[in-house]
């Protein structure tokens, strides 16, 4: 999806859930956090002004924080809510991103994609938004995706000490 917005030549383009679990209302928001040129990339946060979360077992509530804790404290991504899966990108950033390099699937997609963009310089912003749970359809999260992101952000920050994040130049 990302490689088809950048061949079309959108400015932004926007990632979320098809669910309901972002609110589409909350679309004009992210944009406008980019429109101005002050921020790369609008993250619908569900953490900056608290914990905005609409029926969620206590459970994933805590799971979903402390990932974020987590990967904050790995990493150093100054960013609440590494896992939010609702963003606003300018299309500087998908492009300046080696996209056939991004590694993860799972929920450390979400964390990689955040990561990259910050290691390449780009200026990220957390937008407060009140994240629902869904009414139909179930959860994607395993213990391979867990996993997954559990490790994958070790890979990210030793990846990252050894191998600088370089600007994708076939663009």
């Amino acid at each position: 999806g990302f490689k088809w917005a950048l061949k079309k030549d959108y400015d932004f383009i926007f990632e979320m859930d098809a669910d309901f679990s972002h609110n589409p209302s909350d679309l004009i928001r992210l944009y406008e956090a980019c429109a101005d040129g002050s921020f790369d990339v609008a993250i619908g946060s569900r953490y900056i002004t608290g914990v905005n979360v609409v029926n969620w077992p206590m459970g994933r509530v805590l799971m979903s924080y402390f990932a974020s804790v987590y990967v904050k404290f790995i990493t150093g991504l100054p960013v609440k809510d590494a896992t939010a899966g609702f963003k606003c990108y300018h299309k500087s950033v998908l492009a300046g991103i080696k996209l056939d390099e991004v590694r993860f699937v799972g929920y450390a997609f979400q964390i990689e994609m955040k990561f990259t963009s910050w290691k390449l310089g780009f200026k990220l912003v957390e937008v407060p938004i009140i994240f629902t749970d869904r009414t139909k359809g179930t959860s994607k999260m395993s213990a391979g995706i867990f996993k997954e992101a559990g490790f994958g952000v070790i890979w990210m920050k030793i990846k990252s000490i050894f191998s600088p994040y370089q600007l994708n130049q076939n663009v």
